[in-house]
């Protein structure tokens, strides 16, 4: 056979060699398991992108997410460069103003930072991960305004004020009221037409959060607030102190425009849109009144049924 030829045969494939069936086995056995998307290196910023995005989008809370019991006496937070800036011109008391990192600046930011500058509150600069925790969550443009836990009144502190100013005693007692919101609007009115301070349980009702003071408009600054252990018993303590009790209600049999007390000391207390008064609240009360209105509305609001309310008080008591 000439050198270089080949014989024609296949070739015989050669076996493995001594020692590496333990290499072919690992090479067998793979990675593991796939790691979960929050231990790949990408995670953090991909995640960081969403956030920024969806807040840009006027996105909301992101669904199932645990909002975390908050103590009494602990700082509120007012997050959105539209609500910060309106809170500020409203004199609404603030502790600090958080701007975020690297904040793409507007005239609002710029005109928060300025009016918060003049007030002598004081500007932070932090992550956006710190502004996440401190709003809980929710939508803040870049920007949050701490403000302070609220200093309640006692109920009896409401007529002294009264007194104080030699004035009839007129006081708003709200029963049933959970959004921070109807609570702030019902400070609107109250102030307009001469209330001398808010009555709210400590249970199962509205604060002075954050929402409250945006939709105030300020004007909780004005009008105290006290809280009580049991409505109840502070309606009762009113009554024995010579103040009437009129409870608001769309099952009222009188109209507000006839009750008779208006001109005296006097609660008024509004009740939750949808339950109205509970049953203990419209025991302790003199008459139980509502505003007439047409069948096609069921109820009002319980912030404009406060204010058509005391709007006819004010207007009883100028005559």
């Amino acid at each position: 056979m000439a050198a270089g030829r080949s014989s024609g045969r296949p070739a015989k494939k050669k076996g493995p060699s001594k020692g590496t069936g333990g290499q072919v086995r690992r090479g067998l056995e793979g990675r593991g398991a796939t790691p979960p998307a929050e231990m790949r290196h990408w995670y953090k910023d991909k995640a960081r992108a969403e956030r920024i995005t969806r807040e840009d989008r006027g996105g909301a809370r992101r669904p199932g997410a645990a909002k975390p019991k908050r103590s009494e006496d602990a700082p509120e937070y007012i997050g959105g460069r539209n609500p910060v800036l309106e809170a500020l011109l409203a004199g609404v008391p603030a502790n600090a103003l958080y701007v975020a990192q690297r904040l793409e600046n507007d005239d609002r930011v710029r005109d928060a930072v300025r009016v918060a500058t003049e007030r002598g509150i004081a500007l932070l600069e932090v992550s956006r991960d710190k502004l996440d925790r401190l709003t809980e969550g929710a939508v803040h443009q870049g920007v949050a305004l701490q403000i302070p836990a609220y200093d309640y009144a006692h109920p009896s502190e409401l007529v002294e004020l009264a007194h104080d100013a030699a004035e009839v005693p007129l006081i708003v007692a709200l029963d049933g009221v959970t959004d921070p919101r109807n609570l702030g609007a019902i400070a609107r009115s109250a102030t307009a037409f001469g209330a001398h301070g808010l009555l709210i349980p400590s249970r199962r009702s509205a604060g002075v959060t954050g929402g409250a003071w945006k939709t105030s408009a300020g004007t909780l600054a004005n009008l105290r607030v006290a809280r009580a252990a049991n409505l109840t018993a502070a309606l009762r303590e009113y009554r024995e102190a010579g103040l009437f009790v009129i409870g608001l209600d769309g099952e009222g049999r009188v109209d507000i425009g006839d009750v008779e007390l208006l001109g005296e000391p006097l609660v008024v207390v509004v009740g939750s849109e949808g339950k109205g008064l509970s049953r203990l609240v419209r025991e302790h009360c003199d008459v139980v009144t509502r505003i007439p209105m047409r069948a096609a509305a069921e109820s009002l609001n319980a912030g404009v049924a406060a204010g058509v309310t005391l709007y006819e008080v004010a207007r009883h008591r100028r005559r």
